[in-house]
């Protein structure tokens, strides 16, 4: 996917869930997070970005990581997401859902949905 010039501060919002996704189903270490950020549409995502975030996320308890050897290379440090992230995933996606939904509705027309429902 082409990435997108959203403003830093939807990116910054949305990159603790996106992470917690993209390392949901496969164990994954800080360039191929930033690979994958940029290829779902986040763009260029910089290490001083994305590595303070990723021991916050472990600090919290919602990542875990591993070392493992590299293939002729340096070991690298893997994550995967902690029971916690999971849960936490799982609030944030029932959350943005909701969100987008009522955001859209008072981007498109000017009115939340709770007032529409309300003069309805």
């Amino acid at each position: 996917m082409e990435s997108t010039n959203w403003p830093s501060e939807w990116v910054r919002a949305a990159l603790p869930s996106a992470v917690l996704a993209l390392v949901s189903d496969e164990d994954a270490y800080g360039y191929l997070i930033a690979q994958r950020l940029g290829a779902a549409g986040f763009g260029a995502i910089k290490g001083s970005t994305l590595y303070p975030l990723l021991a916050r996320l472990e600090q919290d308890g919602t990542l875990a990581s591993t070392w493992q050897e590299g293939d002729g290379g340096p070991g690298r440090k893997y994550y995967s997401i902690a029971e916690s992230g999971r849960r936490l995933l799982d609030e944030h996606r029932s959350a943005w859902a909701d969100f987008t939904t009522k955001t859209s509705a008072l981007f498109a027309d000017g009115k939340p949905l709770d007032l529409e429902k309300e003069t309805s």
